[in-house]
């Protein structure tokens, strides 16, 4: 299990602290245990941005009053970056960078550290974004006290927190294969077939974007659900959209378009081109 009193002391030794808060588990655990530690001290940030879901940025909301964190939202500009749009293998290193260039200045208002909900596990991924606001300044406090994915649900668990089982939602941009331009009508499509296919029922959902065609993934034991329920599903797609609807057999798989960055990709520490 992670240190939960380290967690807890190593935030009271930050003094201020700013956490990037998505409303997912990781981020609302360290939002949570902040705000418990440091109280007003504390301020939890979302990011909006056409790649955040609404449903998501409403979440947010939701939680900030449930549970009385100091919370504000903050716009930002990745889709102004050339280097993000063109969706290369370091997309969420301009992310994450144009995540910081919004954040970093009320953090400074505050002489606030910059917390990100990274959690042990999240470090043998490809994720250039941690790279991006480690460069900034930006600490993890969970990967710090040792607390992987597991620890982070069973100590939301234990507080009572309703995100403890809460479904992943990575930004609506992750949809996008690699190499495919990341706009403005590929993120609301998106969007809108994930939000049809949760009023449907599916809770656990990806919905790959590859133009007019939709790659759906449910986890193995919903596969059957959706090909139960293929007409709602397809006129859902279409709706969104989206031309074709198809059902990955193997079922969701978290980060997998990452798969198709081969030995390619950049890990070093070095920031990648603009």
């Amino acid at each position: 299990m992670g240190d939960w009193e380290r967690l807890r002391s190593n935030l009271a030794g930050l003094g201020n602290v700013m956490v990037a808060f998505s409303g997912g588990t990781d981020s609302s655990l360290l939002a949570w245990v902040a705000h418990d530690v440091l109280g007003e001290r504390a301020t939890a940030v979302t990011a909006v941005s056409p790649s955040l879901a609404r449903a998501e940025r409403d979440d947010c909301a939701s939680l900030a009053a449930e549970w009385g964190l100091q919370w504000r939202e903050v716009q930002t500009a990745e889709m102004g970056q050339a280097a993000y749009v063109a969706n290369d293998g370091d997309r969420c290193y301009w992310c994450k960078d144009a995540l910081m260039d919004a954040v970093t200045p009320l953090a400074s208002d505050l002489s606030a550290v910059v917390a990100l909900g990274v959690n042990t596990d999240d470090l043998g991924d490809h994720r250039p974004g941690q790279r991006a606001a480690a460069e900034r300044g930006a600490v993890f406090p969970l990967v710090d006290a040792g607390f992987s994915k597991a620890d982070v649900r069973e100590w939301s668990r234990r507080l009572g927190l309703r995100t403890w089982d809460k479904p992943a939602a990575p930004c609506l941009a992750s949809r996008i294969p690699y190499g495919t331009p990341v706009t403005l009508g590929a993120l609301a499509s998106v969007g809108d077939a994930e939000a049809a296919l949760r009023r449907l029922g599916f809770a656990e959902l990806r919905v790959r974007h590859y133009g007019d065609l939709a790659r759906i993934e449910v986890p193995e034991a919903r596969l059957a659900d959706v090909v139960a329920r293929r007409a709602e599903v397809v006129d859902a797609m279409r709706q969104a959209g989206y031309r074709y609807a198809t059902l990955d057999l193997e079922g969701l798989r978290s980060g997998n378009l990452n798969s198709a960055l081969g030995k390619a990709v950049d890990i070093g520490l070095s920031p990648p081109r603009r």
